[in-house]
């Protein structure tokens, strides 16, 4: 029964960091005029109120993962650094100049590539240049991705005298065979130094990343590495799903063969054995592919309601507004997205002309608004109401009727006006999403977009 439900609900499907997913923005109507205006309508709203975030992307690795398909340059030259730096600084500069007062930060995240593939000074360097432009909010929250192998005892004291107090480290899995295979080598030492730095040091959340579905992973690797996390405590976890894209180009995932990736029963066996463990060593479920300790602000946010979710992952605070700045970064108005070139040349010749380096974005229609609050509120509760009237569509008999075969299957409960997530269908939750996905349903895709939802 479980193989066939697998079978039946493993489609290609959004992750749904955003609504509308990035395929699917209307490009067409949209324009730099339309961002700044709903950036600085956003702005306006919420800088005082809520203070507002920023996604730094930080491009640059020394090695190439296999397994990853992010924006990221390879290189061992870091003469890279400084250059990069002014470019982003000249970037945030130029939002400066578009907004009436000085921004209040509530969150700052440094994600990439490698942002400890820069150096403390540079680092500093960066933090201390966004600030000559901006006040920090009174219960602000800076976080950082750190590469285990690479991170120093440095790194973690001058980021956190910067301000910061939440860490997540990139582990995936500890076999060796896997991790050849993904191109990610890095021992259990190592993670285990630079956690018991960053606690030693004061950091509040300490977080893991890891992976199952990886190629050639088995039970017996997704077990050895909960338990080997179970010796570390992180605060919080994600637990995630391996996102098999090769179409995507330059991110290697072809270093290894279909037939070496967990599929289907197999793949499922291995996100309920370790999400038993995890449960098991204390971890509680806050949101899709994420477990936190209780002591850690994500489950409190989790439990008074007030967890969100954006292109930076979960956060415990919400803001209506997130800037990114760097090459391929996403930005976030709550009515318009836009992203930044792709390309770190493109990025450099734009910023040297005193232009925003955005390529393309998408205005939110009034539909997309509440399609998005419904899927956030799936995202983050595992839940979703539409007694409010202002979160009604006309669609949404037609949606409950596509879920009723879901709810048969025990993944929903399906009142008058709100549906709730039952624990079974947790995994399922990105489909469950699809099922609002109004824009998806209107045209589907074409081409390769998604990864598999399990």
């Amino acid at each position: 029964m479980k193989n066939s439900l697998i079978q039946k609900y493993n489609v290609p499907g959004p992750r749904y960091t955003s609504y509308p997913t990035v395929p699917y923005w209307d490009e067409t109507n949209f324009s730099y005029e339309i961002w700044a205006r709903t950036l600085r309508k956003s702005f306006k709203e919420s800088n005082t109120s809520e203070g507002i975030s920023l996604y730094i992307h930080l491009p640059f690795c020394e090695s190439l993962c296999t397994f990853c398909g992010c924006n990221k340059r390879i290189t061992k030259n870091h003469s890279v650094e400084s250059p990069y730096i002014e470019a982003v600084l000249k970037e945030w500069a130029l939002y400066c100049q578009i907004l009436d007062e000085k921004p209040i930060i509530k969150e700052i995240h440094l994600g990439g590539g490698t942002p400890t593939f820069f150096s403390t000074e540079n680092l500093e360097d960066l933090i201390n240049g966004i600030f000559s432009n901006a006040i920090k909010a009174k219960n602000y929250e800076f976080s950082f991705e750190g590469h285990p192998n690479n991170t120093s005892y440095q790194h973690l004291q001058k980021l956190y005298d910067l301000g910061f107090r939440r860490v997540s480290f990139g582990v995936q899995d500890y076999s060796e065979k896997v991790q050849k295979a993904i191109h990610r080598e890095q021992p259990f030492h190592n993670v285990a130094k630079v956690t018991f730095w960053a606690r030693e040091i004061g950091y509040t959340s300490i977080g893991h990343d890891i992976i199952f579905g990886l190629p050639f992973q088995e039970i017996k690797d997704v077990v050895d590495t909960i338990e080997k996390t179970k010796s570390l405590q992180p605060d919080r976890l994600a637990f995630y799903s391996y996102a098999h894209v090769p179409w995507i180009k330059g991110n290697g995932q072809r270093g290894f063969k279909d037939d070496d990736i967990p599929k289907d029963e197999k793949k499922r066996i291995l996100y309920e054995i370790g999400k038993k463990l995890l449960h098991k060593n204390g971890y509680h479920e806050i949101g899709m592919d994420h477990f936190a300790l209780k002591n850690d602000s994500l489950y409190e946010a989790y439990e008074n309601g007030k967890l969100h979710r954006n292109f930076m992952g979960y956060s415990s605070s919400k803001t209506q507004l997130m800037i990114g700045l760097g090459v391929s970064s996403i930005s976030d108005s709550w009515y318009s997205f836009s992203q930044n070139v792709k390309k770190l040349e493109d990025y450099y010749e734009l910023i040297a002309k005193d232009e925003l380096p955005i390529f393309r974005g998408h205005a939110l229609t009034c539909e997309d608004l509440i399609i998005r609050k419904h899927i956030l509120n799936l995202m983050c509760q595992f839940e979703t109401s539409w007694s409010d009237e202002s979160n009604y569509l006309e669609e949404i008999p037609e949606i409950l009727l596509q879920l009723k075969e879901m709810e048969k299957d025990g993944f929903l409960a399906i009142s008058k006006d709100s549906l709730h997530v039952t624990e079974a269908g947790k995994p399922y939750v990105r489909n469950i999403c699809m099922a609002f996905d109004l824009r998806l349903k209107r045209k589907a895709p074409e081409t390769e977009l998604f990864s598999m939802t399990i």
